[in-house]
């Protein structure tokens, strides 16, 4: 029986280490940027100059007061500082980018498109640290990584994206909506399915959530997502935390379930008869994928005796299962 990783080679291991420092690089400087005004700027009114601060791309502002050796020491200040996070964005970028370019001749797992600008927004705004995971098939190349290789014969595009809110404290803001509309102004909830968000090309959003968590999304957050009870089991174990070479030319952050839970879950869904017919069979699949990846090459997710014994018993004949099935 063949293998179902196919470990990486050394030059594929070593570009994916340095993509990982040049994204963090890139991640700071955004964050960097993003914690000074949008803009400051002299601006003269009649006879006398003052310092006006600009919020947003269409010049809307407050003024600081008239320009006083103090406000321009700031203006100054924050010139230099705000040129400093810009050059190191722009160094930073180059290098992801460069690493991008040798990652499709190396045969790198890559993220589809349409979620790297989606994730790195999320990231920036340090929702990746404890309130939210990607889940679903964009988690795929998270778990390649994980396991030193690529999984096989695992179906790894989709047309959307899944996230899991997973806060452990009460949130306040609107977090997660102010990064969808930080990334595409056209994001609207549908209000049909008021978990999911769509933007003007129907890209969508799906935001899931388990009912231990649910009390923690801010009330005027969105999407709105239905509690799902087999949402706990993805809260459980270790994340994977991961950063992966992007089909958009860059880079993106995964903060993944436990694939163990993760494949577990997706085994569960995979035999639910009201779900899609062709989204059961894809569930299949990568469940039993992401299972033996875990088994081969994940020696840091061990599938013994205390993991066994901590499953549901919704889950546990289906691991059974798959390891007779081995």
């Amino acid at each position: 029986m063949e293998d179902r990783v196919r470990p990486f080679s050394d030059e594929q291991a070593r570009a994916l280490i340095n993509l990982r420092a040049r994204y963090e690089a890139l991640i700071e400087a955004e964050r960097g940027l993003a914690a000074l005004p949008y803009n400051l700027v002299r601006k003269k009114v009649g006879q006398r100059e003052y310092l006006y601060e600009v919020i947003d791309r269409k010049n809307n502002g407050k003024s600081l007061g008239p320009l006083t050796p103090e406000r321009e020491q700031q203006f100054g200040e924050y010139r230099s500082e705000k040129h400093k996070w810009q050059d190191r964005r722009s160094k930073a970028k180059a290098l992801v980018e460069e690493t991008y370019r040798i990652a499709r001749p190396l045969r790198l797992p890559l993220l589809a498109e349409a979620p790297g600008p989606i994730l790195r927004e999320i990231d920036k705004r340090r929702l990746f640290d404890g309130t939210v995971l990607i889940v679903g098939t964009n988690c795929l190349p998270a778990y390649m990584l994980e396991a030193g290789g690529t999984i096989r014969n695992v179906p790894d595009e989709t047309a959307d994206i899944d996230l899991a809110w997973s806060a452990s404290e009460r949130q306040e803001d609107e977090r997660l909506w102010q990064a969808l509309k930080a990334v595409d102004p056209t994001f609207t909830l549908n209000t049909e399915r008021e978990f999911q968000a769509r933007n003007r090309d129907a890209y969508e959003v799906e935001l899931l959530v388990a009912p231990s968590r649910a009390a923690t999304l801010g009330p005027r957050d969105k999407p709105r997502p239905i509690p799902l009870p087999e949402q706990e089991w993805l809260l459980l174990g270790t994340p994977v935390d991961q950063v992966v070479p992007c089909r958009d030319g860059s880079a993106a952050r995964l903060v993944a379930p436990d694939p163990r839970w993760f494949a577990l879950h997706k085994l569960w869904l995979g035999r639910q008869a009201k779900r899609n017919p062709l989204k059961r069979r894809k569930d299949l699949a990568q469940g039993d994928a992401v299972l033996d990846a875990v088994a081969e090459a994940m020696p840091q997710y061990p599938l013994d005796d205390a993991f066994v014994g901590s499953l549901p018993p919704e889950l546990a004949p289906l691991f059974k299962k798959w390891r007779g099935d081995r």
